[in-house]
């Protein structure tokens, strides 16, 4: 589940890392750490500062925010646990600006669900509901690069199938993949978020290489009708493949399993 997309991760490791100039302000509050990340964090945002820069050494922020280095050490331990940085080891290393806050983003919401027990039942009329608008929107951007992208997937993980090796992650890297052709960011989150808890099912209930074939097969369908410019076809295909899955979540489990029972 700690996994990047294979270009996102290619992209990340081919940014070189470097020092850049950036000045913080001086804190006077009393959680003063909280501030320091804020404050980081805004300098990311902005642009200022970017995946594969160093920040500044912990002596060199703490004499900036003109707070002990104890302080900037908590500050950093907060950012790194979020996912905005990484500590890079060596004596060129230090805190580097790194961009995996939607794997961070992704465990944090199977957290959510394994706590609340959320049934099967919710995950798919949630799916049903977010994936559908994410297909309408993926028809009205028709990104032919990434709808290229998909065919290629598709075409290396019936390979495999036919090999008789478990395609259950190219199956579901077709459906991020189809969040990423909107080039709508929230979409990707929404789905790469649902996607995990997808994976967490497969892992707990096992399921089986005919279930694997079968959404792989609906997976071309829905493929077809978008490069033939079908939707009302793409979405029939799409509700029926997630409709199947969770008609294999009941027979393995019962009609409302939840999340957090396994």
């Amino acid at each position: 589940m700690k996994r990047l997309a294979d270009d996102d991760m290619a992209t990340q490791k081919a940014a070189a890392h470097k020092k850049v100039s950036v000045v913080f302000p001086q804190i006077r509050t009393k959680r003063a750490f909280e501030e320091v990340s804020a404050e980081i964090k805004r300098t990311i945002f902005s642009g200022v500062l970017k995946p594969g820069d160093i920040l500044p050494s912990e002596q060199q922020l703490a004499d900036q925010f003109g707070v002990s280095r104890q302080t900037v050490r908590e500050a950093l331990r907060r950012l790194e646990a979020s996912g905005f940085i990484a500590t890079q080891k060596g004596a060129s290393g230090g805190p580097v600006v790194v961009d995996t806050i939607l794997d961070s983003m992704k465990d944090l919401f199977l957290d959510a669900f394994l706590v609340k027990q959320i049934t099967t039942e919710e995950l798919t009329t949630a799916r049903l509901d977010i994936e559908k608008m994410v297909l309408k929107n993926v028809f009205k951007v028709k990104d032919k690069g990434e709808i290229s992208r998909i065919r290629q997937t598709l075409e290396e993980a019936k390979r495999k199938l036919d090999r008789g090796i478990d395609g259950f992650e190219d199956n579901v890297r077709f459906h991020k993949l189809l969040a990423r052709a909107t080039r709508n960011y929230v979409f990707v989150i929404l789905v790469e978020s649902l996607m995990t808890v997808v994976a967490h099912f497969h892992s707990m209930l096992a399921m089986d290489l005919t279930t694997i074939k079968s959404a792989h097969k609906a997976h071309f369908l829905i493929l077809d009708a978008i490069e033939k410019d079908d939707e009302p076809r793409a979405q029939a295909a799409l509700e029926k493949d997630i409709l199947h899955v969770n008609l294999r979540y009941r027979k393995l489990t019962g009609p409302a399993h939840r999340t957090g029972a396994f």
